[in-house]
């Protein structure tokens, strides 16, 4: 058994398994991501790594054969976006998570995000 030290901080493992996605140049299957990761786990690991993925909508699968091939139905900020209206949808008080994340950006950043809404 794992000590605590050893532990893998949450997320680890599917940010791996999305880092090997965004690198393919097409669908891939388990077996192909395992490989793609240096075999460093288990491909039952990655097989319910990507499952769960699907599950949360963050990769699409089709089936090929008797297995599934799976690909990344967004880029790396198109997931990043989606997690943020993950939490705000999750939220009652909407306006003001917003309101909170608002007052935290950096100089910077308030500039690029009013850029960005007068430009939509």
């Amino acid at each position: 058994m794992r000590e605590q030290t050893d532990r893998r901080a949450p997320g680890e493992l599917e940010a791996a398994v999305l880092t090997a996605l965004w690198a393919a140049t097409g669908p891939r299957t388990p077996a192909e991501v395992q490989q793609d990761l240096g075999d460093a786990l288990a491909y039952s690991t990655v097989a319910t790594i990507l499952s769960r993925l699907h599950t949360k909508g963050v990769v699409g699968r089709v089936k090929r054969g008797r297995s599934y091939v799976y690909a990344p139905v967004a880029d790396e900020p198109g997931v990043a976006a989606r997690r943020m209206h993950q939490v705000l949808d999750a939220r009652a008080d909407r306006d003001t998570v917003l309101a909170r994340f608002v007052s935290d950006l950096s100089p910077a950043d308030e500039l690029l995000l009013r850029g960005l809404l007068e430009e939509g």
